[in-house]
């Protein structure tokens, strides 16, 4: 084999770190740019959060207009030095879109952070300053301590279930098996694993004591079922049903209308859990033996019971969704407008170090602190272009709001169903950017409008033909239908055809198949199922 060398001519794009990060920090939303924030933080000495000025003291509105005593003001002006209350400086910083496919960068493969490949230091680094204040929930204190204290007493299923418990007398080994069950309940509170499956697993290898321990199980679970509340315990769905109607049963007393009810649901809750699901009352009538109007009156009792009783318990986390974009009103009647802002509650406030920067601008470069020289000017270059990629997100929401706001004017004055077609290219071809930016620019992004917070991808929507050669958002069919169905008959609900029909009626072709593609998106049942008894 003959060696050689040959050269070859070719063209590949490649990602600088800085646009790599500028594109990574476009699509994360406010809770993961507020982590990435506080990570770089900490990993980077020449980053800056600015913090706002300390509230001052509150004594109360009684002493609001208090007027100040001459010696309290003379002493106060004399402990303050005019230098305190130096105004900050602070520049507007603006920057262009990023946009991958647009506007290509190639650089070399390693990850440097020299930028331009200038190694001169700013004069000032303040410069490198957001005009973003700095983050903040939109709670006061007091909210605050009231949050955590609700947190703080909040009763899990286990404990309410464990409190009673130490009402009964029971012996050690029933008290422990107890205590065991109600552990094993699941968020629902259903036991999910049989009584047979908890004892072998407990057991192990000694299986003479499997009799006896499946014994004190179904002892703990018949004192567990009797807890409230009613329904814990239960191993499926009927059992659960059941168990609360025999509570019921058992508060009715000599009231033998409302006891024959709840004898004939708990017949019913013996049948099939599909023929109560499909409501059929023709077959549930033979199964039970009863008159159609009792079995309706048995399945509207059933329908009123809690089919997860244990969910009340469940602690679950409330995640307030804070808007990056605000919608505000201009103008007056016929001159009113619509412009979109930035959230300044979720927009990091930061800058480059001052005293830092500097301490490293007065520093020689020379002998064996080489290395750590450029390693420091390297964290600073990278603090500089994270501050600029944070402006650069910020500015490219800005614009894709705006360019929104524009299109959808009409939803902003009469609601949803004045919505307008709208897909991810118009925005992209209007703006000069790339279709996947506005993608990651629209995702879990959310906009305050007169009607409500949205994520700004719900004002994307499809287009539907109209008789009159126009186009229907399918945001607005789908506040259509669910207009329709909520004016609908109890007794008689519409059907997907009938559905149809009616957006026919209103210019809006639209195929059944399709109405129940948007009723099953908006968690709308069937008219089977909507159908009342």
């Amino acid at each position: 084999m003959k060696q050689g060398l040959s050269l070859r001519v070719s063209q590949h794009l490649a990602l600088t770190p800085q646009l790599q990060q500028s594109i990574r920090l476009l699509q994360l939303s406010t809770l993961e740019l507020s982590q990435e924030v506080d990570q770089m933080l900490d990993d980077n000495p020449f980053l800056e959060l600015l913090r706002e000025d300390a509230q001052r003291e509150e004594f109360g509105l009684a002493q609001i207009d208090t007027p100040v005593r001459q010696d309290d003001a003379e002493a106060e002006a004399a402990s303050y030095t005019a230098t305190e209350y130096a105004p900050e400086s602070a520049s507007a910083a603006t920057s262009a879109s990023v946009d991958a496919d647009a506007s290509p960068l190639a650089g070399d493969e390693g990850q440097s952070w020299d930028g331009d490949g200038s190694v001169e230091l700013a004069p000032d680094d303040s410069e490198w300053g957001t005009d973003a204040k700095a983050r903040t929930n939109n709670l006061g204190g007091d909210e605050d301590v009231d949050a955590t204290e609700l947190a703080r007493s909040h009763e899990s299923l286990q404990s309410h279930l464990h409190r009673q418990a130490l009402s009964l007398r029971l012996g050690d080994e029933d008290r422990v098996a107890l205590r065991f069950l109600i552990e094993s309940l699941n968020d629902d509170g259903y036991l999910e694993d049989s009584l047979e499956s908890l004892a072998s697993g407990l057991a192990g290898e000694h299986t003479e004591h499997l009799e006896a321990l499946v014994h004190h199980f179904t002892v703990a679970l018949g004192l567990l079922q009797s807890l409230e509340p009613a329904g814990v315990g239960a191993r499926n769905l009927a059992e659960c049903l059941s168990l609360q109607l025999r509570a019921q049963l058992s508060q009715a007393g000599k009231d033998a209308k409302s006891a024959a009810l709840i004898t004939l649901a708990l017949r019913i809750c013996a049948q099939p859990m599909d023929l109560l699901a499909r409501r059929d009352i023709k077959r549930l009538v033979q199964s039970c033996g009863a008159a159609d109007a009792s079995v309706r009156q048995a399945i509207t009792l059933i329908g009123r019971l809690d089919p997860k009783p244990g969910r009340r318990f469940v602690d679950v986390e409330r995640n307030i969704v804070v808007p990056d974009v605000l919608v505000v009103r201009i103008g007056k009647g016929a001159q009113t407008r619509f412009r979109a802002q930035l959230n300044p509650e979720v927009m990091p406030r930061l800058r480059v170090h001052d005293i830092y920067a500097n301490a490293l601008k007065q520093h020689k470069s020379g002998g064996r602190d080489a290395s750590n020289y450029a390693a420091l000017q390297q964290r600073l270059q990278e603090a500089r272009w994270f501050i600029k990629n944070i402006q650069q997100r910020f500015d490219t929401i800005l614009r894709v709001s705006n360019a929104i706001v524009e299109r959808q004017k009409g939803f902003f004055t009469h609601g949803a169903l004045a919505m307008r077609p709208l897909v991810l290219r118009d925005i992209a071809d209007e703006l000069g950017l790339h279709e996947s930016t506005i993608s990651r620019v629209t995702t879990a992004k959310y906009m305050a409008t007169p009607f409500g917070t949205f994520e700004l991808k719900y004002f994307f929507g499809s287009a539907l033909g109209t008789e009159s050669g126009g186009n229907a958002s399918s945001t607005a069919v789908r506040v259509l239908i669910k207009q329709f169905v909520e004016a609908e008959s109890a007794a008689k609900p519409l059907s997907d055809s009938q559905i149809a029909d009616m957006l026919k009626e209103q210019g809006i072709e639209c195929a059944r198949r399709t109405v129940a593609k948007y009723r099953e998106g908006l968690r709308i049942a069937p008219a089977s199922l909507r159908r009342a008894l």
